[in-house]
């Protein structure tokens, strides 16, 4: 089978009778294995993307810092595994939404018996089970690579999908608005290097302007970022249920705010 026979295969919408009529949360499932189905092919390469930046910028910037502060090289390795999932998940998310919406796909959903917050749901979990292989790779040579030891916490199982979710839902927002699919890509990567240097998400605090630190607050990836040295590094604090209550906050409101951007046409 020719590479072009494969991609064109697994952007196909393999939509299964069987989601008709099923409870919410067979329809999860059933949507997420299709969505992960579809990417059956092409997974490899999204994974090595997902390596690529993040172990450079570990790298580069590790080199640059490697002999300051440990806190220093602490948010180094945090920035990067932010990049990864960024790149891993928002703009992944970005790029399949405007995909699904240029094709028609959204539009057979539609047709469908199933809810459309499921539809995004699922689509924004499923790049995130793609995800977890580059982000074990980043956490587990950065951690090598700049001395920086791990101690991770069991909230990390909860944590860490929950820094996903609004950077994912951020993506789908871009894809469900942009006009085609290259500006759907060219719109994520501007706004993913705008929440990486949003704040103290690569760069440690002491290093930037005050007007930096206050555009933070409501940077979705300062939040995980923050959250992310807690769980994987320690120690925890106070602060997580702040950076926790503040990342499921953004998650409601950007989940929603793309489902009502959805054109659904129910029939």
């Amino acid at each position: 089978m020719s590479h072009d026979l494969r991609d064109a295969e697994a952007h196909e919408p393999a939509v299964s009778h069987d989601l008709r009529g099923q409870p919410p949360h067979r329809q999860l499932v059933d949507l997420l294995l299709i969505q992960l189905s579809n990417y059956r092919w092409s997974w490899r390469g999204m994974v090595v993307t997902g390596v690529c930046a993040p172990l450079m910028s570990t790298v580069g910037l590790g080199l640059v810092v490697k002999q300051s502060a440990q806190a220093n090289l602490l948010y180094v390795l945090t920035g990067s595994i932010v990049l990864s999932l960024m790149f891993q998940n928002q703009n992944n998310v970005a790029g399949n939404f405007a995909f699904m919406k240029a094709v028609g796909t959204l539009d057979f959903f539609a047709t469908l018996p199933i809810y459309r917050h499921i539809v995004i749901v699922a689509t924004v979990l499923a790049f995130f089970v793609l995800s977890i292989p580059s982000l074990l790779v980043t956490v587990i040579f950065g951690s090598f690579f700049l001395d920086v030891p791990l101690h991770v916490s069991p909230l990390a199982v909860v944590v860490v999908p929950l820094c996903v979710m609004p950077m994912a839902g951020i993506g789908a927002l871009i894809g469900v608005l942009a006009r085609t699919q290259a500006e759907a890509g060219s719109t994520s990567l501007l706004v993913s290097i705008a929440l990486l240097f949003a704040g103290p998400v690569i760069l440690p605090p002491d290093t930037l302007p005050d007007w930096l630190l206050a555009v933070s607050r409501v940077s979705p990836s300062s939040y995980a970022a923050s959250a992310i040295r807690q769980v994987g590094f320690g120690p925890v604090t106070g602060q997580l249920w702040v950076d926790v209550g503040v990342l499921a906050t953004l998650t409601l409101v950007v989940l929603w705010t793309v489902g009502r951007k959805i054109q659904w046409h129910e029939r």
